[in-house]
């Protein structure tokens, strides 16, 4: 019991888009496709830029495994496959969750996830169904 108190909490991660981003929601399949870098557009054939933390972040792990429903080694591995294949590429890793909102504010077609209270008015909240 004294180590769950002692453990920082993460908070809730959600799925951010850019507004000019077509979609309202999202299934989880079409959620995973996205950051696995399978799917490369929108509906509307905008391309979709993915930006990530680090694989160690704790916000990171657990959107990959509250939303996502993958571990980040699982996600990592399909990336590195895909580099190293020649078939694809990694999302765009970055350093903090400022940088995630303003990285997907910027870019039009851009996802990421934030913890739910960080979100402003400059990106719009994906919900996964």
């Amino acid at each position: 019991m004294l180590l769950l108190i002692a453990l920082p909490s993460v908070a809730e991660p959600v799925l951010i888009a850019n507004p000019s981003v077509p979609a309202a929601y999202l299934d989880g399949n079409a959620a995973r496709l996205l950051f696995s870098m399978r799917r490369a557009q929108w509906e509307d054939g905008t391309p979709v830029r993915v930006y990530v933390l680090d694989d160690r972040d704790p916000l990171h792990v657990r959107f990959c495994r509250e939303v996502l429903k993958l571990y980040p080694r699982q996600l990592r591995r399909v990336w590195d496959r895909q580099t190293f294949s020649g078939t694809g590429q990694a999302p765009d890793i970055i350093d903090s969750v400022e940088e995630m909102r303003d990285k997907v504010a910027e870019e039009p077609g851009a996802i990421g996830y934030l913890p739910r209270e960080l979100v402003d008015d400059r990106v719009k909240i994906l919900e996964v169904q």
